[in-house]
């Protein structure tokens, strides 16, 4: 799983009836740091709970059912990021 945070909204013209209730957001991609890490891109918002700023969890083909035809959707919200470093994880 990815993280991202939602910049944006997308109203498509024409959507298919299994994403009929599935908000479309645009996503901008974060690295280990919360920096920008990429192109931007849409993702299918199963959790029908993310909104602007908000930081998310996204991956590959997880909507249920499985043959919806996006690419990415979100998983899931964030509410913190810890970075821990190689001493701290050996504890």
């Amino acid at each position: 799983m990815l993280l991202g945070r939602v910049i944006g909204t997308v109203v498509p013209a024409v959507l298919v009836d299994e994403l009929s209730a599935t908000p479309l957001l645009w996503v901008q991609p974060l690295d280990r740091e919360g920096q920008a890490n990429g192109e931007p891109l849409v993702c299918a918002d199963g959790t029908r709970m993310a909104g602007p700023g908000q930081i998310i969890y996204w991956a590959a083909l997880t909507l249920d059912p499985w043959f919806v035809p996006v690419d990415d959707a979100i998983v899931g919200l964030v509410d913190e990021v810890r970075n821990y470093s190689a001493e701290e994880l050996d504890q």
